[in-house]
């Protein structure tokens, strides 16, 4: 059984017991959360939402937050002696998929 839900602006296909990494949510570890943006339940049944599955949630655990590798940023313009340099690290939550409510 699976399910497609939406979160941080992403689609996402997620199996019970599958650890996933998604734009950073407002939990601790150890905490549960639960998406509500389910846009697909595959079963014994098919339920496909139009745009979403009514009554359908995904319960999940948070495992950790952290922050992705730094990536450099660079902004140059030939010849006008202009250049830019900067790093960004995106924070993630990582949760592990609990249970599909259909």
């Amino acid at each position: 059984m699976y399910a497609i839900i939406e979160t941080g602006g992403k689609q996402l296909k997620v199996e019970e017991g599958q650890s996933i990494v998604v734009e950073k949510l407002q939990a601790e570890a150890g905490d549960t959360v639960t998406f509500d943006k389910v846009l697909f339940v595959s079963g014994e049944e098919v339920k496909v939402g139009a745009p979403l599955v009514a009554g359908a949630t995904v319960t999940a655990k948070v495992v950790e937050q952290g922050r992705d590798k730094k990536i450099i940023v660079f902004k140059f313009k030939k010849r006008k002696n202009y250049r830019r340099k900067q790093g960004h690290r995106q924070p993630f939550t990582k949760v592990t998929i609990e249970k599909i409510n259909a």
